[in-house]
């Protein structure tokens, strides 16, 4: 064999390699797409490269997987689907401490179902690995609630936390909770920002 065929033939062996290489970092990457969704633009424009984002979302799946998450008995389902309308009741006439119970309902449903329910952007991490489609409405519910806190909430907000809410507990609870919309709330005190129904 000459010498000009066996640098044709490493040529065309590194050209394959190199090929290799980019498709599994192609495969990779969609994987990582498709099961992160939206939190996989989230993070590489939170990171400095996509590379370190890429990292990060696989160390999610790492840490998710040291997880021991249960399925929700049909007992469970049902106690938290009726808890969720009794929450949608009371939203009528008091939109502003639903907020807060919406919250309480779901950590106890993430809870539950064996994620952390420490620190919020700890938790945000661990669900974005199944539920990263539902946790843009987490992070705006979770941002209403704080600003109901402060008092900076008006009544359209307070229900768009609950939507945002029920998106997650329904993606938790593996099936809508009930109706589609909560009820407007009844006008009680023109200061609170509160409609007509």
């Amino acid at each position: 064999m000459s010498s000009t065929q066996v640098v044709v033939i490493v040529v065309v062996v590194l050209v394959l390699a190199a090929l290799a290489a980019v498709a599994v970092i192609a495969s990779r990457r969609r994987a990582l797409r498709q099961r992160f969704g939206p939190e996989y633009d989230r993070a590489v424009e939170e990171q400095d490269s996509r590379s370190a984002a890429e990292r990060e979302l696989r160390e999610r799946e790492r840490r998710h997987a040291e997880l021991e998450l249960t399925p929700l008995s049909p007992e469970s389902r049902a106690r938290y689907a009726a808890a969720w309308e009794e929450l949608q009741v009371r939203f009528v006439d008091s939109p502003t401490e639903t907020v807060g119970e919406a919250d309480e309902l779901v950590s106890q449903l993430i809870a539950e179902r064996g994620y952390p329910t420490g620190d919020f952007s700890e938790q945000l991490a661990h669900l974005s690995v199944e539920h990263a489609r539902t946790l843009t409405h987490y992070r705006d519910a979770h941002e209403i609630r704080l600003r109901n806190e402060r008092g900076e909430a008006g009544t359209e907000d307070l229900r768009q936390a609950l939507v945002h809410y029920r998106a997650l507990f329904a993606d938790l609870l593996g099936e809508e909770p009930v109706g589609h919309r909560p009820p407007e709330p009844r006008q009680s005190d023109p200061e609170h920002d509160v409609p007509s129904r």
